[in-house]
């Protein structure tokens, strides 16, 4: 009996050497070739990969961007900023199910709130893929009724009338230039754009292959032998759009198969451990369910629980280095300034 539980034993632990038994070099070629791409070690080739050439990134607008982000008087209450559904200190979310916004309202189709770190690497915007850039998605939620419900020339009159916002705005785009609601949301958007945050997994890709364990490469083996990458692929690791089979999905919460076409834009895996709950609906709060219940709706039905340990080990190694984020101190509101309203 001893001897037959070694043999047991041993053809474990030999299997779980052998699902790895090939060289660093072998591995990144294999993850190269199946699509996926690291984030560049250069910050010359990381600002071309995330800068909008109509509205290039400098350090006026990022710190004015950084400010909006922060100010929750560009919602109608005055109580709802950028931060509070997307939260830089908690993996760029809100860690609640659904987005709550103006009056305690929940998302009406019961929508999670997708994380804001690396949406620039996204092709698209919103679950439903509607919009392609972070500067048209920054419009959506200001306005949004369940969220910060702020008509848009509300939020002109409030940042028109503070001074210190003016001083700020000439200083990153010059003397003579227009504030409107679309410039204000594209700030904001510059800001976003510099929250990259690459990872271990990066550097390994980079070449650097003490970077991952032996544990997290035969995690990433895995995760691209059981089709993972079919979805979750490019430098974003999400991102796209792509069918999903809600036939095969719990929808006991929100409405939400899709859009027209049936797609659901692919979440991106960054800061995949931060950012529970998981899904479009935000039903589920367990990685290692959340990765069985992508095998059964999405591939083969038949992952094993040692390939799903795996495949979260090699999920955590995605957890990256967020950019440094000063709070900021705000402009301070004047008579003119137009008052919360709460109705």
């Amino acid at each position: 009996m001893l001897k037959k539980k070694y043999l047991v034993l041993s053809a474990v632990l030999f299997s779980s050497v052998s699902a790895f038994a090939m060289s660093d070099a072998e591995l990144i070629k294999k993850a190269e070739n199946v699509g996926l791409k690291a984030i560049p070690q250069s910050k010359l080739e990381v600002l071309k990969m995330v800068d909008n050439p109509k509205n290039p990134i400098t350090d006026e607008k990022v710190k004015l961007g950084n400010m909006l982000y922060f100010d929750p008087r560009l919602s109608k209450s005055g109580l709802i900023s950028c931060n509070t559904c997307h939260n830089l200190g908690m993996g760029g979310v809100d860690g609640v199910s659904a987005a709550i916004g103006h009056k305690w309202t929940a998302n009406p189709h019961h929508l999670n709130s997708p994380t804001v770190y690396n949406s620039v690497l996204n092709l698209v915007q919103f679950w439903d893929g509607r919009d392609p850039h972070l500067e048209a998605q920054a419009q959506g939620p200001i306005q949004a009724g369940p969220e910060m419900a702020a008509p848009k020339d509300l939020v002109e009159k409030r940042v028109l009338s503070m001074p210190g916002y003016i001083k700020e705005f000439k200083k990153a785009y010059g003397s003579d230039v227009k504030i409107d609601f679309k410039l204000i949301a594209d700030t904001i958007a510059v800001f976003e754009r510099t929250l990259i945050t690459p990872s271990r997994y990066d550097d390994y890709l980079n070449g650097q292959v003490n970077a991952l364990s032996k544990e997290e490469k035969a995690g990433l083996n895995t995760f691209i032998n059981k089709g993972c990458v079919s979805c979750h692929n490019d430098v974003g690791l999400g991102g796209t759009m792509m069918p999903f089979d809600h036939k095969k999905y719990d929808f006991s919460k929100g409405d939400f198969t899709g859009n027209k076409n049936g797609m659901v834009k692919t979440p991106t895996l960054r800061n995949i451990e931060e950012t529970a709950p998981y899904f479009h609906n935000g039903n589920i709060w367990s990685l290692k369910t959340a990765v069985k219940q992508m095998d059964k709706i999405q591939l083969s039905n038949n992952i094993t629980d040692k390939e799903v340990e795996q495949i979260v080990v090699f999920l955590k190694s995605l957890t990256g280095e967020k950019p440094a984020i000063n709070y900021p101190i705000l402009p301070v509101s004047t008579e003119k300034t137009p008052k919360p309203m709460m109705n």
